[in-house]
C-alpha cells in the first residue's frame, strides 16, 4: 500500500483571504478559511462536492460565507441581544501556535488547529473573556471532523452562558429526494411557529416545504440520504445534544442576496447544536463539543437504508 501523504497547505483563496487545505492521498480534501474558521470545501476521493457553498456566497468580511460549516458562538439563532448565529463566524481566526494534543493512537495527520480569542471591542458587546480552540481534521479515510474546545478566561470571576452549533450545509442532488433518520419521535421546537414544542412523527424526515427545526435530545448519530446519488452522510457528534434541520424554500431563498433563487433544491442543513440548554462556564472551565461527519454508499432494500449497515461502519 502506498503511504499517507497526508498534508496541510496554506495559501490564499477568494479575494486573497487566508485559507487552509487539507489533503490525503486517496484524493479528498477539505479548505478551511480563516475568516470565520469556516469549512467551505469538503471533497471525497472523487473530487466530488459534499458540502453546499452558494454559488452567490460572498467572501467580504465580516460577512458569513453562505454555506460549508459556520461556527455560532456564543449564539445560535437570535434569541439574544447579539447578532444573527454570534460573532465567531463573522471573525477572523489564528492558526494555534499551541493546541492540545490529540490521543496517540490516532492516525490523522491532515489538520490544523485554530484559535479565537476575545477582542476588547467585542467586549463592549458580549463582556466575557474566552478561548475558543477548533481542530479541522480529515481523517484517511475521508472523514471530516471538527473538535471545540471553549474556556472560560474571564479574570473578575463571572461565569458566562451560551450556545453552541456547527451550522452545516450538505450538498444533496435533489431536496424532494432527500430523507434524513434517526430524529423520528423526538420533540423539536418550530422556529416557523414561535418555538412552539411538537412530537416528530412518521419513520422519517422528507421535506416538500420550508423547514426550520430544532430536535431535542437527539442520538449521536443521524444520517441524511440523498436517494439520487446513492449517498449517505452520517453524523456522529458528541456534546451536542440538538440538531436544527433547516432548508429556506422557495420564497426566503429568492429573499437571500448571497443564495441562489433554485440553490434551495440542492441543500440541507442539518447542525449539530447545543442550543435548548445553554453551556455554563465558571472561569477556567472548559467545554468540548465534536462532530464527525462520513459520506457513505448508501444500501437499499426495497428502497429503504439499512441503517444496521451504516451504523455499524465504525
Amino acid at each position: 500500500m502506498a503511504s499517507e501523504n497526508v498534508y496541510v497547505e496554506h495559501c490564499k483563496g477568494v479575494n486573497g483571504l487566508d485559507k487552509v487545505i487539507l489533503r490525503e492521498i486517496r484524493g479528498c480534501s477539505a479548505e478551511v478559511y480563516l475568516d470565520g474558521g469556516q469549512v467551505t470545501s469538503w471533497k471525497n476521493e472523487f473530487r466530488e462536492q459534499l458540502l453546499f457553498l452558494s454559488s452567490k456566497a460572498t467572501f467580504k468580511p465580516p460577512n458569513a460565507i453562505r454555506g460549508g460549516i459556520q461556527i455560532c458562538f456564543p449564539q445560535f439563532g437570535t434569541i439574544d441581544s447579539l447578532e444573527q448565529h454570534g460573532f465567531a463566524r463573522n471573525r477572523l481566526w489564528s492558526v494555534d501556535p499551541d493546541p492540545p494534543p490529540f490521543p496517540a493512537n490516532t492516525s490523522h495527520r491532515a489538520f490544523v488547529d485554530l484559535i479565537l480569542r476575545h477582542s476588547e471591542e467585542e467586549v463592549k458587546i458580549w463582556p466575557h473573556r474566552y478561548e475558543c480552540r477548533l481542530r479541522i481534521a480529515l481523517g484517511p479515510g475521508g472523514d471530516l471532523m471538527l473538535t471545540s474546545r471553549i474556556r472560560n478566561t474571564n479574570t473578575d470571576g463571572k461565569s458566562f452562558t451560551f450556545t453552541f452549533a456547527y451550522h452545516t450545509y450538505f450538498s444533496v442532488t435533489d431536496i424532494s429526494e432527500v430523507r434524513v433518520e434517526g430524529l423520528e419521535t423526538l420533540d423539536y421546537l418550530d422556529n416557523l411557529k414561535n418555538r412552539e414544542r411538537f412530537t416528530e412523527q412518521g419513520d422519517a424526515l422528507t421535506f416538500e416545504s420550508e423547514v426550520d427545526k430544532v430536535y431535542l435530545s437527539t442520538p449521536t448519530k443521524i444520517a441524511i440520504l440523498d436517494h439520487d446519488r446513492k449517498r449517505t452522510f452520517v453524523l456522529r457528534k458528541d456534546g451536542l445534544p440538538d440538531a436544527v434541520v433547516w432548508n429556506p424554500w422557495d420564497k426566503k431563498a429568492k429573499a437571500m442576496t448571497d443564495f441562489g433563487d433554485d440553490e434551495y433544491k440542492h441543500m440541507l442543513c442539518v447542525t449539530a447544536a447545543c442550543v435548548e440548554k445553554p453551556i455554563i462556564l465558571k472561569p477556567g472551565e472548559e467545554w468540548k463539543g465534536r462532530l464527525e461527519i462520513s459520506a457513505v454508499p448508501s444500501s437499499y432494500c426495497s428502497g429503504q437504508l439499512d441503517p444496521r449497515r451504516i451504523f455499524r461502519s465504525n
